[in-house]
């Protein structure tokens, strides 16, 4: 059997017993939204374990595990710290509510078909660069497209990382209670950090397609960004939001959804 079939299916069974781990978790408590955190996290993990795997050593190996490690470490403290700070999403809340009264079922069934089930094999897929990238030996050191996708990649987090920052300073003012975020990076794109996020997982590929193996993995930033932008991410986010926010439409109508751009002057009456 290939290696990178080997490592395919290892990673795969960590996903699942991590996976396992927090379903039980999660169920104990009676809350889902830790599973956030270990969107990340659990990719920092299989990242690891396919430099373990694969014997680590090269530049590129090395380079590819930092900064995926480095962005889970972020994206998961983070969450993990809105978790605590915010208490459970209402996202997960109505979820299981719903199942509890339309379908009768239990929150343990509830949580692993609609949640847990549905995220494992995602995040597998979503990490292909850092697992199909890291297979060959060779090149050992970047190329020109592997050190663009690093400086792509650290961007992305240093992006993200900023605009999260920038909206907990934000929501952690009282008198922006009800207003909608239209400052820093949140007046150029609506969803900045995701847009970073974005750019993280194109850099790992940039860095990845220097292999051969490594071009297939474009599967993974190609489904992210529908996840981000079609399913998941904004559209949940952006219905949320334009129920309680009066002034939302206005912002969507002047605010690039994705891709940072100057903003649309006001319309005048």
């Amino acid at each position: 059997m290939p290696e990178f079939v080997n490592i395919l299916i290892i990673n795969g069974v960590a996903v699942m017993v991590l996976f396992a781990l927090a379903w039980a978790a999660c169920v104990a408590q009676r809350d889902c939204t830790p599973v956030d955190s270990l969107w990340g996290l659990g990719m920092g993990v299989v990242a690891l374990s396919t430099f373990i795997q694969t014997g680590g050593g090269t530049e590129r190996r090395i380079v590819m595990t930092a900064i995926c490690v480095a962005w889970a470490v972020r994206l998961g403290g983070y969450m993990l710290w809105r978790w605590r700070d915010h208490g459970p999403d209402r996202r997960y809340v109505r979820m299981m509510d719903k199942a509890k009264v339309e379908k009768g079922w239990n929150y343990g069934y509830a949580a692993f078909r609609l949640v847990f089930l549905l995220q494992m094999p995602l995040l597998w897929l979503v990490c292909l660069p850092v697992q199909l990238g890291q297979v060959s030996a060779e090149p050992a050191n970047l190329g020109t497209l592997g050190l663009i996708g690093a400086g792509v990649a650290v961007f992305g987090i240093l992006f993200e990382s900023l605009a999260d920052w920038q909206l907990v300073r934000f929501k952690k003012t009282p008198d922006n209670s009800g207003k909608v975020m239209d400052q820093g990076l949140w007046r150029y794109t609506r969803h900045p950090n995701y847009f970073g996020d974005a750019l993280t997982w194109w850099g790992l590929f940039l860095i990845a397609a220097e292999t051969p193996l490594g071009w297939f993995s474009v599967v993974g930033p190609i489904y992210l960004v529908f996840t981000l932008t079609r399913w998941s991410g904004m559209p949940t986010v952006e219905n949320r939001l334009g129920r309680t926010r009066p002034d939302y439409a206005d912002y969507k109508r002047r605010t690039s959804a994705f891709i940072p751009w100057p903003p649309k002057p006001a319309q005048v009456d």
